[in-house]
């Protein structure tokens, strides 16, 4: 049956998938010609839309064959078997990502013209395009969106080859193919209409379902305003002979000039003083948030951690503060030895949760993750520290001194995923060694990086009751003196 163009393609799709209203969906268009199909589908579901740029990565010689791909944001999805069978070297990845990488941002800075990209934490992500052919450019997708956080992916298209359903089955949760075609042929011949679609189209269309489809303020979320050029936000600008020094993270604005209502959790990029250098970090802090959770990442993972800024997005949901930042620079991560210098990393978390504190007048708590759990312990037993809760999500603890784990005061959680043997060995090495309050959490069929469905999202469901139980809890973590 084919279809008239991709609108009426996209109203017929749209009609198949009535069952996902009821469900937290953000519907993405592939580019071009999969925005049209999309525009439709989530006119009909009352669902967000958004475009999803991605780019394959091919093997140098033979471009066609991918052996991974990328998306916004740093994520990047590997075949480590396509990578072994064909010898690549890391310097050709590099270069082959890095021209990727140029393209991409090129697109979506084209396509998003300053719009914010869709958060997919913890949601249902429907991939549409207005057809399958090999369905490459479709299962690049869907890994990336999976690595960019959301829970379930489905695909939807009006047309594809039996072959490409078949295999696009075994890398989401769902698919549905309006007419599944033994001999396909070319998408183009299953519609009366395929004029290809202009980028100016695919622009006007994510426009105009902008104003409709942007969710409602969030309770209590704060918008701030830039730095003033030629001004550092740490910079003394509180009365003078006052003694204060300004962090620019203030939580109330200014009697005179009320902040102005976000459509959502405001991301700001700041800078944290740590010694002798001042480390990237991305906050995020609602007017109402009891605590701000610091991610202490490891094993060289930084801010752009896709897994750590998915269990951001659920804490920040649920109305805390989260602070992800680098705990290295970019030329101290070049030396191995430091992603694994502990006293080095508690330093510089116990510099930014003082920083933080100073700057919000909020309670600080941690979240670790591999070698970041250790100096998260550290950070916390550090003489003066006031941290109220820890979440440690498949951490290496033992790699704190068996003295500042005994030394930690504050509630501590370790989650670990029931595969991962080795470090649920060592967790319950660690754990045997505090002094304070503490479980350990063992998410069913998880491995090291919880990649398996499902698991990351109860892992973040875990550190968020966590936080939220022991905030409300005045006797927990250090107290301050009288």
């Amino acid at each position: 049956m084919p279809f008239d163009d991709r609108t009426d393609a996209g109203r017929r799709l749209a009609r198949r998938l009535g069952h996902l209203r009821d469900e937290d969906v953000v519907v993405l268009g592939l580019p071009r010609g999969g925005v049209p199909v999309a525009y439709e589908v989530a006119g009909a579901l009352e669902a967000p839309l958004d475009v999803l740029v991605v780019r394959k990565l091919g093997v140098p010689w033979q471009p066609e064959l991918a052996f991974g791909a990328i998306g916004e944001h740093g994520v990047r999805v590997l075949n480590q078997d396509v990578i072994d069978s064909c010898g690549l070297r890391d310097e050709g990845l590099a270069d082959v990502e890095r021209a990727e990488r140029a393209e991409l941002e090129r697109r979506v800075a084209r396509y998003r013209s300053g719009r914010a990209r869709v958060s997919l934490a913890g949601c249902t992500a429907l991939v549409v395009d207005d057809g399958l052919a090999t369905g490459a450019t479709a299962e690049a997708a869907c890994r990336v969106v999976r690595g960019q956080g959301a829970t379930r992916v489905v695909l939807a298209v009006p047309v594809g080859s039996v072959e490409a359903v078949a295999r696009l089955s075994a890398v989401t949760d769902h698919v549905v193919c309006l007419e599944t075609v033994a001999d396909l042929g070319s998408v183009g011949a299953w519609y009366r209409d395929f004029t290809q679609t202009r980028d100016s189209e695919v622009i006007d269309l994510l426009t105009r379902a902008t104003p409709t489809q942007t969710p409602p303020p969030a309770p209590g979320a704060v918008l701030f305003e830039p730095s003033r050029p030629g001004r550092r936000t740490d910079v003394p600008v509180g009365r003078a002979g006052a003694g204060v020094r300004s962090t620019g993270l203030s939580r109330r604005p200014s009697p005179a000039r009320p902040a102005r209502r976000s459509q959502g959790p405001v991301v700001r990029e700041v800078r944290v003083p740590a010694g002798h250098v001042r480390l990237p970090a991305r906050l995020v802090l609602p007017d109402a948030a009891p605590v701000v959770v610091v991610f202490a990442h490891g094993s060289g993972s930084g801010r752009h951690s896709p897994r750590n800024r998915y269990v951001a997005d659920v804490l920040d949901r649920a109305g805390l503060g989260t602070l992800l930042l680098d705990l290295l620079t970019a030329e101290e991560e070049g030396d191995r030895r430091n992603v694994f210098d502990v006293a080095l990393l508690a330093d510089r978390l116990h510099a930014a949760a003082t920083w933080l504190h100073a700057g919000t007048g909020l309670p600080v708590a941690f979240f670790g993750a591999s070698t970041g759990a250790a100096a998260a312990l550290e950070a916390a037993a550090a003489p003066g520290a006031d941290i109220r809760a820890i979440v440690s999500r498949g951490g290496r603890p033992d790699l704190a001194t068996p003295a500042a784990l005994a030394r930690v005061r504050a509630p501590t959680l370790f989650v670990v995923g029931s595969l991962d043997s080795m470090v649920l060995s060592l967790n319950r090495l660690a754990a045997d060694r505090l002094r304070c309050e503490h479980r350990l959490a063992v998410v069913p069929g998880a491995t090291h990086l919880f990649e398996e469905p499902g698991t990351l999202a109860m892992a973040a469901e875990l550190a968020r009751d966590w936080f939220t139980t022991h905030l409300a809890r005045p006797d927990t973590g250090h107290r301050r003196p009288a």
